[in-house]
């Protein structure tokens, strides 16, 4: 076949840098796009915070009373602290020892004493103590010989964050070198110290031996203390598996009894590790703010959250009359960026409003009602709306976070899948989670509703459900089966 040129006509979508970064900036989350704008303060010179620097003038009142006077009441503090100054500063000497502390020759320049009446415990800022920490912490103050601490080093790594001893003492003792002569009793005596640490119940091999730790704390005259001790010892696989006949038999108990027992267990800690090992709370900033305003709903956008920004008007003039040479191109070129940047940033801010005003239209029942008035709801709907695009819709939809009278939800919260009822319309996900969480929450604990009582309840009202899909949802709420959920109590 012979080659040649052929000239021909079409249409597609090229990706300018421009168009790289709105999209870019549209899936940003609020703390990332904190950290992208100073990214480009940093790197780009044009651009600038734009900060409200003006202070009004005084008024004629405020001269006239005591704002003129306070003000000269400053002066005079600040020239009394100059003078203070100038005073400490003549009183250093010009020579030091070599081995001379700063704290020995300067004060501090805060100005508050350092007695401990002034000491604010509250002010430092620490990090969350971990597990191990505080289990180090109580072997630091322990009396123990040189080969013992060091056996409860390796206890202690071995411990998980619930508290509960994961390696076997086998293992542990094949650990060790064999020139430190460790033996099995070693080992187990060393535990049984670690095991008196707090929290209690930490260094338990199982949870009958953690149940025991914390029941051998309590007095010896605790009511059903000793029951309680041979039900955690004996019968703790009847009692997670609810066989409460087998434990009235087996202990020779009564109804009442087995009553006293079990809420005497119950008031132990089966994970007592997390009491310490606690992380950082972790806080949302929402960049939606819902408002009920008489019988209508108002949507804006968080202040906080909004970045302002501005083109530094100095450095543009610059940009303008640099010339041809190279510093007047780059100037230009990050003159251009910086309103490209600021650009794609209102852009964002527009899409995400206007997509959130579009969700809180849609979903008026729930803001009303509440979860159980959720309507079913997928992107392709609010796309449709706004006339945009799904996958835009996905992006606005990511890591944001709306704040409603009904509390913090992210916005993808508002999206759910459709069940079909039997009058031939839609039930949201949703909305079908929360009565499953209803139904549960109302039920008699000692005859606790079934998946397939659930689904009849619901089909009850109208809303055909799936006996598996009942369990689905049910396991996402994180509820337990009907087996688990029985009570004697």
């Amino acid at each position: 076949m012979k080659p040649s040129l052929v000239l021909k006509m079409g249409q597609q979508l090229a990706m300018t840098p421009q168009l790289q970064q709105a999209i870019r900036l549209l899936q940003l989350s609020s703390l990332d796009l904190q950290q992208e704008i100073q990214q480009a303060l940093e790197s780009n010179p044009m651009l600038e915070r734009e900060e409200d620097d003006s202070v009004p003038p005084p008024s004629e009142q405020e001269l006239s009373s005591g704002a003129v006077g306070a003000e000269s009441e400053s002066r005079e503090h600040d020239h009394d602290s100059s003078a203070a100054a100038e005073e400490w500063a003549e009183q250093i000497p010009t020579e030091l020892p070599t081995d001379s502390q700063w704290d020995d020759v300067y004060q501090s320049s805060s100005g508050t004493s350092s007695g401990e009446d002034d000491w604010d415990f509250s002010a430092r800022a620490s990090e969350a103590e971990g597990l191990q920490e505080h289990l180090l912490w109580q072997l630091n103050l322990a009396p123990m010989s040189d080969k013992d601490r060091l056996i409860a080093l390796v206890l202690i790594d071995s411990i998980n964050p619930q508290g509960y001893l994961e390696a076997e003492l086998a293992e542990l003792l094949a650990a060790f070198d064999k020139e430190l002569d460790v033996e099995a009793d070693e080992i187990e005596a060393v535990l049984h110290r670690i095991q008196q640490f707090e929290p209690t119940g930490v260094g338990a091999r199982n949870l009958s031996e953690c149940l025991l730790l914390q029941l051998r704390q309590l007095a010896d005259d605790t009511p059903w203390l000793k029951q309680a001790q041979r039900l955690v010892k004996e019968g703790l696989d009847a009692l997670g598996s609810r066989d409460f006949a087998q434990l009235k038999r087996r202990f020779k108990l009564s109804q009442e009894a087995l009553e006293q027992v079990i809420a005497l267990i119950q008031t132990l800690n089966p994970k007592p590790g997390l009491q310490i090992e606690q992380g950082e709370a972790g806080y949302v900033v929402p960049d939606i703010l819902v408002r009920k305003q008489g019988n209508h709903y108002t949507v804006d956008l968080n202040p906080e959250t909004l970045p302002r920004l501005r083109v530094n008007a100095q450095y543009a003039g610059f940009a303008k009359a640099g010339g041809n040479g190279s510093d007047g191109t780059y100037m230009k070129g990050q003159l251009q960026e910086a309103r490209w940047f600021i650009k794609s940033l209102q852009s964002r801010n527009e899409t995400l409003l206007k997509v959130a005003r579009q969700i809180v239209k849609a979903q008026r029942a729930f803001f009303d009602q509440g979860e159980e008035a959720m309507k079913p709801m997928v992107l392709q709907d609010i796309a449709e709306v706004v006339g945009m695009h799904e996958s835009t819709i996905s992006r606005v939809t990511a890591q944001k976070y709306m704040h409603t009278p009904r509390g913090i939800y992210e916005l993808k919260y508002f999206f759910s899948s459709h069940v079909a009822t039997a009058a031939g319309g839609e039930c949201s996900s949703t909305a079908i989670r929360a009565l499953i969480k209803k139904l549960v929450a109302a039920e008699n604990s000692k005859k606790p509703l079934s998946d397939s009582k659930i689904a009849g309840l619901l089909e009850d009202q109208g809303i055909v459900v799936a006996r598996r899909t009942i369990a689905k949802y049910r396991e996402a709420l994180g509820i337990a089966p009907s087996s688990e959920r029985k009570r004697l109590i």
